[in-house]
């Protein structure tokens, strides 16, 4: 029996799958045996004494390895990318930087049951585990050890879809990975190949074929196992002649596209599902001071897509907010933007304190674009419905706290009077909507949400639908202070529920 353990220090595992572009954002996970194989060459060739540990060994240790396929204990993985535009001579082009977002402390496990190793071959592989820096790219730092005792379950293993017979639920994902062939049958396929083009006559084209392919078909199998991967694309391999494709089974959800959480959450129902979280790509960004734009946008396509799927008449109220009862106004979604360090909206979390139901989820599942009125289109990847408390650490606008401050522009809702100023208007919407009554409101000239100063004239603060009746139309920042820690989200306000009136928290007690 033979357990190694591999963790990632960086929390990223970069690997593209063969056949596979990178632009196609996908990663190969768990790392194939084929990949961990040629890491180990790799770091034998750059890091060891051939005299002290010869290529006999390592020969013989790596045939060892592929004589049985492994199997894996995989940790929780999130599917991210990153987006970067390389610059050439035309015009910068779009590259996807896909990974495996893992916990630095987890460690992914691959078991051999039945592989058995002698003293010289241990000693090896100790020295190649210490030695190794990265598994698959350069960027996926690794740590690597041998274990002696290990007792733990496994959930990753070559086979067929794992059926519960009771329930008849599926509980496996089918994934191909590559292995390295043993010898003897890398030999078998060699020859036979070979042997195609030795019988008879061959054509000038076929002579071609075999100049640039022969180079590829090392008679060695440790060889043929280090052969650069140009070198095999560029003679035009689909696969690694020295490779076998495998089918594994991994736990469904493996790579997760959500906000990675350590602890698998529970079932939501319907009452405690409430808000769902988006990411927005596209070229270029709308901008934070156009959040009420975007929040519209983003509303129209989800009614758009309610109207496709449920049909016209059967737009649930909660996404819509029409048709509610007069005195439960606030129960349907608010739309929230939310901008990064740059100030662009590349979020949008959508909060639904009445819940989300099975219907509302098919909707919110099925949206994969936002269009504006210019011809503007932006892709959005759902990553997560839940219940707000799940994105802690996604946002800070679902987060505890005594002190919030404006981010977009308080629209006071009521027109104003001495009797009535903008102050008492947000301690009335408070006591409406069950928030507790601030104990100090102060107002703010200026925020600085990305280390620029804005003011509320800065903001685009008008809705598309012009017959509405809007007591402001300057709008004003604000600081909240409560006497014990509040929920957020806080939006309030003219236009809360399309961005406008959000508070974010500004102390250390999140």
């Amino acid at each position: 029996m033979l357990t190694l353990s591999l963790s990632f220090p960086g929390g990223r595992y970069h690997a593209t799958p063969w056949g596979r572009h990178v632009n196609e954002a996908d990663v190969a996970w768990p790392p194939d045996p084929w990949r961990f194989s040629r890491a180990l060459i790799a770091t034998w060739h750059r890091k060891l004494d051939h005299q002290l540990y010869p290529q006999t060994v390592l020969q013989s240790l790596l045939e060892t390895l592929a004589a049985e396929l492994p199997q894996y204990q995989l940790p929780l993985a999130v599917h991210s990318h990153t987006r970067h535009y390389m610059p050439n001579r035309q015009k910068s082009t779009l590259i996807f930087d896909a990974f495996a977002r893992i916990d630095k402390s987890a460690a992914l496990i691959l078991h051999w049951p039945q592989c058995s190793l002698d003293d010289a071959q241990i000693e090896l592989l100790d020295e190649l585990l210490h030695c190794i820096g990265y598994l698959g790219r350069a960027e996926s730092w690794v740590e690597a050890k041998r274990l002696a005792d290990w007792q733990g379950e496994l959930n990753c293993f070559p086979g067929k879809t794992q059926i519960d017979l009771e329930t008849g639920e599926v509980q496996t994902e089918p994934v191909q990975l590559y292995a390295p062939l043993a010898p003897e049958a890398y030999v078998h396929f060699r020859n036979g190949y070979l042997s195609g083009f030795q019988k008879g006559a061959l054509s000038k084209e076929d002579k071609k074929s075999l100049k640039t392919i022969e180079p590829t078909l090392r008679e060695n199998w440790l060889t043929a196992l280090s052969l650069d991967t140009a070198d095999l694309q560029n003679a035009g391999w689909s696969a690694p002649p020295a490779a076998q494709k495998v089918l594994y089974q991994r736990p469904i959800q493996a790579l997760k596209s959500s906000v990675a959480s350590r602890v698998q959450p529970k079932q939501k129902t319907f009452a405690d599902t409430d808000t769902v979280r988006y990411a927005v790509y596209g070229k270029p960004l709308m901008r934070h001071v156009d959040t009420i734009r975007f929040a519209e946008h983003v509303r129209r396509a989800i009614l758009g897509k309610a109207k496709w799927l449920l049909g016209g008449d059967a737009i649930p109220a909660l996404l819509s907010g029409h048709g509610l009862d007069a005195d439960n106004r606030h129960c349907h979604a608010f739309y929230l933007p939310q901008s990064n360090a740059q100030g662009l909206l590349d979020h949008v979390l959508i909060h639904i304190p009445g819940g989300i139901d099975d219907e509302m989820r098919q909707v919110l599942g099925a949206l994969k674009t936002v269009k504006g009125f210019d011809g503007q289109e932006w892709r959005v990847m759902l990553e997560h419905i839940g219940c707000r408390e799940d994105f802690k650490s996604a946002t800070p606008v679902v987060q505890r706290a005594c002190f919030w401050e404006s981010v977009t522009p308080y629209l006071h809702p009521w027109h104003w009077k001495k009797s009535f100023d903008v102050p008492m208007q947000i301690r009335r919407e408070c006591r409406e909507r069950n928030i507790p009554e601030p104990i100090d409101i102060q107002t703010l000239s200026i925020i600085t949400p990305y280390e620029r100063e804005l003011r509320p004239v800065d903001f685009h603060r008008f809705r598309t639908k012009k017959t509405l009746i809007q007591p402001d139309t300057k709008g004003s920042f604000w600081q909240l202070s409560f006497s014990e820690p509040v929920a957020g989200p806080i939006a309030l306000g003219f236009a809360c529920h399309f961005g406008m009136g959000q508070f974010v928290p500004v102390d250390d007690e999140l």
